[in-house]
């Protein structure tokens, strides 16, 4: 189970816009559109980790195969989501919206036509890259939907994106072994086409064309490939690495992020400085509270990704459990994570801060309970094993989904907000794609040529060692995060 934060950060306020309020009877199938816009993404980043197994024993490739067909998409967000935002805001979200959605479900046809690794790879990263370009567009018509009353539409799209999370998986599992006229794992991605075709066919009709808000701006087009890069020979490397036996290029690449992240922070200050829009307020980086929450956000998202990763592979490869029963043994991790949610969006605004070492106390109880089972159940471990802490960890970390961004964007201005929460929500992905690159190559580098039970079990007791170590400092982090959420804040 690859995990997407079901809560949105918080947006800016904007005036009043000519863009209308959908009419009463139009507005809920706007919503729906939007929401399967929505699912589209949930969907295709929950059911990587399921298929990952089966999509290599068909394909072939390498086990490094296993960690890009998840981190590929993820690290495209990333980079996408930095201008998924202002492509919205210069040429209208209603018009991005479709744009995404149609090549979402292009690359999805191509994912399920692949006919090697490397083109379901190259796929996964374009639907990545469209997904960036869909999602940051939701919240924004959502609100040019319904107005004043937006607070309905919020209230039943946290349910969804839960409900989501939770069969997600199960779904992916279902199809795969269902086989259906001999498409095996493709279904997961030809079962985008009639969703995206809803949502591409109804939201063209009925969601409302505002006026951009950025008409004329320029996007920043050499910060974007400046940040695609330094992210891409950060990945890159520790994925491949291993594999190939650490090379001298693996580590020169891996060294080189360095020198070309500092090229875009003087790129944005450059930019800034000439009065040109930068591609990120970086100012909002001298906050030491927003500072702490992105270390927090790429830490925490980083663990729980790379650490569904181990497990989903543990169950396949290690336990031979077939995908559908993998993620059935998942949905207790799932379900507790959509229970923990719902604590933490009431709970949010009483608690606060505390609220996250609480969710973080838990899951570190469930950790060490999953550690103890691989450690001692041997050879005869069975799914009901895992049930109760996998809900204890899914619980801990639904409790910090809905108030995470709310409360690492608290100290920052109305102007700030925008541009802050686009930036933590990339990291929130790269921050994923460095938790499947870590800890899936620690995964696969203690398995080394022990392809047995012991040795899958070894491989997972460390990965969840070193995901307590994850959880322990994210819950140091949480101390230098603001106290209380934003102001107004509610759990979407």
């Amino acid at each position: 189970m690859t995990v997407t934060a079901p809560s949105a950060p918080v947006l800016a306020p904007e005036p009043p816009k000519p863009a209308p309020v959908a009419r009463r009877s139009h507005r809920w199938l706007g919503l729906f559109a939007v929401l399967a816009a929505d699912l589209l993404n949930l969907l295709d980043s929950t059911v990587a980790n399921v298929a990952a197994p089966v999509i290599r024993t068909d394909l072939g490739g390498s086990l490094a195969t296993l960690q890009w067909v998840a981190a590929g998409y993820t690290l495209a967000m990333a980079v996408g989501l930095l201008t998924g935002g202002r492509l919205g805001d210069m040429f209208g979200r209603r018009r991005m919206m479709m744009i995404g959605i149609a090549g979402f479900l292009v690359t999805s046809a191509a994912c399920a036509l692949a006919v090697s690794p490397e083109m379901l790879i190259g796929a996964r990263v374009l639907q990545g890259a469209f997904a960036a370009v869909m999602v940051p567009q939701s919240f924004g018509l959502i609100r040019d939907l319904f107005g004043a009353e937006v607070g309905k539409a919020f209230a039943a799209l946290g349910p969804v994106i839960g409900m989501a999370t939770i069969l997600g998986p199960v779904v992916a599992g279902m199809l795969i072994e269902a086989d259906v006229l001999g498409t095996g794992w493709r279904m997961i991605f030809l079962i985008n086409l009639p969703l995206g075709a809803f949502a591409l066919i109804v939201g063209w009709k009925v969601l409302p064309e505002a006026e951009p808000v950025a008409r004329g701006q320029r996007l920043d087009v050499i910060g974007a490939l400046l940040a695609a890069t330094g992210m891409f020979t950060l990945v890159y490397p520790l994925v491949q690495g291993h594999e190939l036996g650490w090379p001298t290029w693996s580590l020169i690449l891996l060294a080189a992020s360095v020198p070309v992240f500092a090229a875009f922070v003087w790129h944005q200050l450059r930019r800034t400085r000439s009065g040109r829009t930068p591609l990120i307020e970086l100012a909002v980086l001298a906050k030491r509270s927003y500072t702490s929450g992105v270390a927090f956000a790429v830490i925490f998202f980083g663990a729980i990704t790379g650490f569904s990763l181990a497990v989903g592979l543990f169950l396949q490869l290690g336990l031979g459990y077939t995908p559908l029963d993998a993620s059935l043994t998942m949905i207790s991790w799932a379900a507790g994570a959509f229970i923990g949610s719902i604590f933490g969006g009431t709970m949010m605004n009483r608690l606060g801060r505390h609220l996250l070492h609480i969710g973080l106390t838990v899951m570190t109880a469930g950790l060490v309970g999953l550690y103890l089972v691989f450690s001692t159940a041997g050879t005869d471990l069975g799914g009901w094993d895992l049930t109760a802490p996998m809900v204890a960890f899914g619980i801990g970390m639904g409790m910090i989904f809905v108030p995470l961004f709310d409360i690492i964007l608290a100290d920052l201005g109305d102007r700030e907000i925008g541009s802050a929460s686009g930036l933590v929500s990339s990291f929130e992905q790269l921050g994923a794609s460095l938790g499947v690159a870590v800890l899936g190559t620690v995964f696969f580098s203690t398995v080394g040529h022990r392809p047995h039970v012991h040795g899958f079990l070894d491989a997972a007791g460390l990965v969840t060692l070193l995901t307590i170590g994850l959880t322990s400092a994210t819950f140091v982090i949480g101390f230098m995060l603001p106290k209380k959420a934003r102001e107004g804040a509610s759990a979407h």
